[in-house]
């Protein structure tokens, strides 16, 4: 760890501890993982410029197709950019996964579920392209921190938006994600989904199936941003189903926290990436 990085991480998460933000200037500063490089930049998943993603490749040779994660940023579906998530590309990447990750279009420029169409057509790309950059097809995690959990966790669960994709999903990653959130109060949330004709469709709980992949939810036990109870209303409902949950809460961590534990200066606050990437590896085996 260089001291200096670490100073400066911690100066901008006391910035950042109050919302779910872009972390330009915090990727910026941080120390990247060696074992992991950038293969593709700004491949295009659709035509709007906000339709682009990057990917992440471990730097070692394997002699097999790898599994792949698409991870989806958070930021209140209003902001945030792929540029920000270097950091977590490069980190997964170096434990021996393929990363994705793509922006996508932002409210107010769309609302529910245009942002979701993006992702799925992102998870659609990158399944396409697999083979270019050394990826399985056919074993995905989908993963995401806040408003990106509520993202991967929709795509995960309701065969709307993935169709026949879904059937590669073989787990589901959600950090401190908003997954129970009726009724649909506060400013964010209405221009997000505002004007809905059925609430409830908006709600991850709701889609909740047998056969559902396997989950892994995360929270901080200091997040004032999203409430904890989401996740554990989002496990019990799968653990009903029959759906396999590994439930995690990290002591003395708030929302962004639970992300920038991810970088490498930060990682003895929490083991959510090597708690991650355990969980990832069991369910694409």
């Amino acid at each position: 760890m260089k001291l200096g990085s670490a100073r400066v991480a911690g100066a901008l998460l006391g910035l950042l501890a109050s919302a779910c933000s872009p972390l330009k200037m915090f990727n910026a500063v941080m120390p990247k993982d060696g074992g992991a490089r950038l293969a593709m930049q700004d491949a295009a998943f659709g035509p709007d410029p906000r339709q682009r993603l990057d990917i992440y490749v471990p730097k070692a040779a394997s002699a097999s197709p790898r599994p792949i994660i698409v991870f989806f940023y958070g930021g209140s579906w209003n902001s945030g950019t792929k540029s920000g998530y270097s950091f977590v590309g490069r980190a997964l990447a170096s434990r021996g996964f393929v990363v994705a990750v793509p922006d996508y279009r932002l409210v107010p420029q769309v609302r529910y579920p245009a942002f979701l169409e993006d992702n799925a057509a992102a998870v659609r790309w990158v399944r396409g392209h697999a083979r270019e950059f050394g990826g399985d097809a056919d074993r995905l995690v989908l993963a995401g921190h806040s408003a990106g959990a509520y993202d991967a966790a929709m795509l995960a669960l309701d065969p709307r938006f993935l169709g026949t994709d879904r059937k590669a999903v073989r787990g589901l990653i959600g950090l401190a994600g908003p997954y129970d959130f009726l009724p649909l109060d506060g400013p964010v949330v209405q221009q997000t989904f505002g004007g809905i004709g059925d609430p409830i469709e908006t709600q991850p709980v709701h889609h909740v199936r047998p056969g559902d992949p396997p989950a892994f939810l995360a929270t901080g036990d200091k997040d004032e941003t999203v409430r904890p109870a989401n996740s554990d209303s989002l496990a019990s409902k799968l653990r009903t189903a029959g759906v396999q949950v590994d439930r995690h809460r990290y002591p003395d961590i708030g929302h962004v926290g639970l992300v920038t534990a991810i970088a490498k200066p930060l990682r003895g606050r929490a083991t959510i990436l090597a708690d991650m990437a355990a969980f990832a590896k069991q369910v694409t085996r």
